[in-house]
């Protein structure tokens, strides 16, 4: 793992022949809105920018918060089998950044051969991770203090959001960005993701960890996150085996939700860079479902 000094990256466009889509995965607690500042800054650089929204989540952040009934009802396998629909759908294949649980979902993707290259931020684990930090706990104890919120979506008051994901932001920037971006999250999901390390056999977060197809994967950790801190990360990274490309890198000082702290141009461009010098063609789908 290494300390991450971002490094600028001109504004010329995409590399020819190289990836000229960006997909964005969001994670839990929020929506495709949360990559809202990521979306326009690549697309200032000429790339196509893609943010697909998990199946029913194509609506406004109000409106879920609102009637929470399609994040009570989804699915891992719906959510991984609605991005590589569209992922596969794209003539050339993409270079993936995802974000906590899209972290996980990018490495699923990536697993089953999408994408060209991918980039987690602050990512979920995949199966077969079981560091779980006393602040992960905390940050998630929401979801898991009553057995009912298996079949619920399970929101985050104010103040466990500034806790989970915005620890180091004042309390103003905090709510504001609560107000924008947060919505409830599957309980279905978060609690099959804590069961998976406890039940036999392959579970919806699982991946080939010598699959040597897999194309490059860097992991970015913050390190103040609180609900997914850096020994998620390391321990993760540290699952893949053989010589796929696989990076860790630490930004001092930063929270889960890394894409909306200050600083985070520099390494929207630093992470792209590593993207573009490390994307590989398509090399095929022969795991995809």
């Amino acid at each position: 793992m290494s300390d991450a000094v971002p490094t600028p990256r001109p504004s010329g466009g995409p590399a020819p022949g190289g990836p000229d889509t960006i997909v964005l995965v969001h994670g839990f607690w929020v929506t495709p809105r949360s990559w809202e500042e990521w979306k326009a800054h690549y697309e200032a650089k000429g790339y196509r920018v893609l943010a697909p929204a998990y199946p029913g989540f194509e609506v406004e952040v109000e409106q879920l918060n609102a009637d929470p009934t399609p994040i009570a009802e989804l699915t891992l396998p719906r959510i991984v089998d609605h991005l590589a629909s569209v992922v596969g759908a794209l003539e050339k294949p993409p270079i993936l950044i995802g974000h906590s649980a899209g972290g996980t979902l990018v490495q699923i993707l990536l697993d089953r051969g999408h994408g060209a290259v991918g980039v987690t931020l602050n990512s979920a684990p995949t199966e077969g991770v079981r560091v779980l930090p006393l602040s992960q706990l905390r940050s998630t104890f929401v979801a898991f203090k009553n057995p009912a919120n298996r079949h619920r979506a399970v929101g985050l008051s104010p103040e466990q959001w500034h806790y989970a994901f915005t620890n180091t932001f004042g309390e103003e920037e905090s709510l504001r960005l609560y107000r924008r971006y947060h919505v409830p999250a599957s309980g279905r999901i978060l609690w099959s993701s804590v069961l998976a390390n406890f039940m036999p056999g392959p579970q919806d977060a699982a991946v080939d960890y010598a699959n040597p197809a897999r194309p490059p994967l860097l992991f970015v950790s913050g390190s103040e996150d609180h609900i997914m801190p850096p020994s998620v990360q390391r321990s993760n990274a540290k699952h893949y085996k053989g010589d796929t490309i696989t990076e860790v890198e630490l930004y001092e000082g930063y929270a889960h939700l890394l894409p909306a702290q200050e600083g985070w141009q520099q390494i929207a461009d630093h992470v792209l860079d590593w993207a573009v010098r490390h994307a590989r063609p398509r090399v095929g789908a022969a795991g995809a479902q």
